[in-house]
């Protein structure tokens, strides 16, 4: 049984928010009884994400976001502040998969868009929160890194470079702000039972069944339990907590 939070007055920004983990965190959010902001680049996954939530007695909208595009996460957080007066919480998870390629013959086009995405798409979410949060002068980033972000894997260098560099940006940002009332931290999720993974898994079997032999929980991960890890981080339950990157991973990082 996940803890119980009480969000009630809070508003909450999730990146990514129209499946998976991006998804679960953000319902999570809602039945926790904060307003929540669902942000995406698939207008119509988003829309009907955000109308489900609603429909189910909590307050959220959606807003449609290419993290890559700094005006657009400024747009974004501009529009959750606009809509509920203030920011309290972020869990900055939108991300991509590039297919597993040899080191030597990756493409530069592929590097490129697996860090526009995942590492200066959070950067720029990040940068437009700590503006809002700064001013408030309270407030608490989850940035979804990954086991890739801890460890190194064969045919992964592009994603990996990404998701370490969310961990040093969270590191940086949090003993920044920390004494500014603002925490920040990480999650590194493992292989999490979500879209992107079950692409993976129909895709490399070979690679994702030798991924599976060193998952020490002998399953795949749920995003309710990345979300309940992100919430905990945000909530006063981790208020001594900064600049931590968290293994969500079934134990694959401790071996």
């Amino acid at each position: 049984m996940n803890p119980r939070y009480d969000f009630e007055g809070q508003v909450a920004l999730v990146t990514g928010a129209a499946s998976g983990m991006g998804l679960a965190t953000a319902r999570a959010f809602a039945q926790a009884g904060a307003a929540v902001v669902l942000a995406d680049v698939n207008q119509q996954a988003v829309e009907k994400a955000a109308h489900d939530i609603a429909d189910a007695g909590h307050q959220a909208i959606d807003v449609v976001c290419d993290v890559t595009d700094e005006d657009q996460a400024a747009g974004m957080v501009d529009r959750a502040v606009s809509a509920f007066g203030r920011l309290d919480m972020a869990f900055n998870n939108a991300g991509i998969q590039v297919p597993p390629s040899d080191a030597a013959d990756e493409s530069a086009g592929d590097f490129d868009r697996v860090n526009a995405v995942n590492l200066r798409g959070v950067w720029a979410a990040q940068k437009h929160e700590l503006r809002q949060m700064r001013t408030q002068g309270s407030g608490a980033i989850v940035n979804c890194s990954s086991l890739g972000g801890l460890v190194g894997l064969p045919e992964r260098a592009a994603y990996h470079a990404s998701k370490h560099g969310v961990i040093g940006l969270t590191k940086s940002a949090a003993v920044e702000y920390a004494a500014k009332g603002i925490r920040i931290n990480a999650v590194c999720p493992g292989v999490i039972d979500t879209p992107m993974v079950a692409g993976m898994l129909e895709g490399q079997a070979d690679a994702m069944a030798e991924i599976m032999k060193q998952q020490p929980i002998g399953r795949l991960g749920t995003a309710e339990e990345v979300a309940a890890a992100a919430l905990w981080l945000c909530s006063d339950a981790a208020g001594f907590v900064v600049g931590v990157a968290l293994p969500v991973d079934g134990g694959y990082t401790s071996h």
